[in-house]
Order: C-alpha cells, then sequence, then structure tokens
C-alpha cells in the first residue's frame, strides 16, 4: 500500500512542477499584444490594442493562458480608421478612391480658377487630415508691365481676367522679337513677353555693299542704319585670284559687326585703286574675312 502511495506522490508532484506553459499568443491581424513574450505560465493573460491608424471594430481583446498550454480563444478584429469628408471644395474637386488611414486626396479648381493652398491631402492614424481644404480663387494678373523701346496697347490700369490679351508693339526703327500678345495664365501670371531688338548704326561711311540682294551705296542712304536681323554683305578681295566676293553679317540688337576683311577706302584713295564691290567676282567664296 504504502508502495502505490509513493508512486502517486511522486506523480503528483511531477504534475505539479512539469504543468504546461503557453507559447507566443496567437497573432490578430493589424493589433499588437501586451506583454510579449516567448513563453506564458498558466493563468497568465495578454490584451490586444490595435495598431496606429486602426481601431477596434468587435470581438474580445484578451487572451488567457490555461493549464493545457492552450489559449483562449481571440475574436478580436479591427479596422481602418476613416477620415470624415473634408466638405465641398467651391468652383473645383476632391478627387479621391477612400477615405481611410494613409488615404490621400487631391484638389483641382475649374478653369479660371487658381488653387490656394495644398493640392493634396492624407488621411493620419488619428483620422485627421493633414491639410485644410484649400480655395479656388479666380485668376487675375497684375495689369501688365511695358518692355524697353516698347508699349503695350490698351493697357489698362486694372485687373485682368484669366485668359485676356494685351497687344505689344515698338517705337519706330525697333523691331518686335517674340510673341506679339501676352495672355494671362492659370498661375496669375502673364505668359512671356516680346523684346524691342534695336537698329544697328553702319560704321562704315563709303562702300558698295549687297543689301536685299541689291547692290547699295552706303553713301547714297539716307540712313546709314539696318534693323535688327537684317543682313547686309560687305566685299572683299582676294588678292591671290584677283577678285571680290560678299561677306555676310547680320544686325543683331544694336550691333553690326563688319568683316574683318573689308577695306574701306576714302574718297582719294579709291581713285588710285579697284574696290573689291568692283573687281570680278570670285568663283567660289573665299571663307576668310
Amino acid at each position: 500500500m504504502s508502495y502505490v502511495l509513493l508512486l502517486w506522490g511522486i506523480f503528483f508532484i511531477n504534475g505539479v512542477v512539469a504543468k504546461a506553459v503557453c507559447p507566443g499568443p496567437p497573432q490578430v491581424e493589424f493589433a499588437s499584444v501586451h506583454p510579449e513574450k516567448r513563453l506564458y505560465e498558466p493563468g497568465e493573460e495578454v490584451s490586444y490594442v490595435c495598431q496606429s491608424g486602426y481601431i477596434y471594430a468587435s470581438g474580445t481583446r484578451r487572451a488567457v493562458c490555461t493549464n493545457a498550454g492552450r489559449w483562449t480563444s481571440v475574436t478580436l478584429r479591427c479596422k481602418l480608421r476613416t477620415c470624415v469628408y473634408p466638405g465641398l471644395l467651391h468652383n473645383g474637386e476632391i478627387h479621391h478612391t477612400e477615405l481611410t488611414y494613409q488615404s490621400v486626396i487631391s484638389f483641382s479648381c475649374n478653369e479660371g480658377y487658381i488653387l490656394r493652398g495644398a493640392n493634396s491631402s492624407q488621411c493620419n492614424e488619428k483620422a485627421e487630415w493633414t491639410e485644410e481644404l484649400p480655395v479656388c480663387e479666380h485668376i487675375r494678373c497684375p495689369r501688365p508691365t511695358g518692355i524697353e523701346n516698347g508699349f503695350v496697347s490698351f493697357n489698362l490700369d486694372r485687373l485682368y481676367h484669366y485668359m485676356e490679351k494685351v497687344s505689344y508693339g515698338c517705337m519706330p526703327n525697333y523691331v518686335l522679337d517674340g510673341p506679339r500678345e501676352s495672355r494671362c495664365e492659370k498661375t496669375g501670371n502673364w505668359s512671356i513677353k516680346p523684346s524691342c531688338k534695336a537698329p544697328c548704326s553702319i560704321s562704315v561711311k563709303r562702300a558698295e555693299v549687297l543689301y536685299y540682294g541689291q547692290r547699295v551705296k552706303l553713301q547714297g542712304m539716307a540712313e546709314r542704319r539696318i534693323q535688327h536681323a537684317e543682313i547686309m554683305a560687305f566685299f572683299c578681295k582676294d588678292e591671290e585670284k584677283k577678285c571680290g566676293y560678299p561677306v555676310p553679317t547680320q544686325c543683331m540688337d544694336g550691333v553690326l559687326r563688319i568683316p574683318e576683311c573689308f577695306k574701306e577706302y576714302g574718297r582719294f584713295s579709291a581713285l588710285f585703286t579697284t574696290e573689291a564691290s568692283s573687281m570680278k567676282q570670285c568663283d567660289t567664296v573665299n571663307s576668310q574675312q
């Protein structure tokens, strides 16, 4: 009898000492467990908390380690937080697919209006939008500024509406370079303006040149001046071949570079030499100036 009692006592003691433990608790999607460790004793309890950006939807939030080494059932379900619709954007649109945590919405304005504020906003972990609702303002451009050596037609002292246009012009002998019109754009700024390019004075007083395909004597011109972008050719000599050839040069905003190969003769010295323009013209143009 004592032998049986001894065996029973040993079995009882082993059962108490070697009691079951629980492994890590079951994972719940979008939730964290507290406290978190590798093994748990029977009777220990853990709680679940929904992660940032998620809120409690349904189910139990606690689990207990049983004597059998198993956890009690956990039915917790966490769902994404949802931001409220931000409101109406007057004269514009709000673009979105979702309003849940981390979703991004964007804003745009109708034609003729400009966005003042952020162009997008995100739903954060507190179910709040990171940016305030912007405002769509009617596009207006300030009075356009003038251009040097030019003017703006009908330049009224007022604000201009989206897509309105103004025209530019230049003073006499100046050439308009760029678009004649400037437009009030959706940014509230004017499109690119033109500029007025200056004419070129011809420093040479006496010479025969090519101008628009015609031979012209500079001394016979009423004004020794050509306009921006116009081309004039001066005659140079090929001493080796005993012939002359034209070298073109272009007026660029008040600057006309006379070819280095050109030589100007005075009225007296011209009596004793043959100018390049009067010589037989070369068959091939000499490239050196």
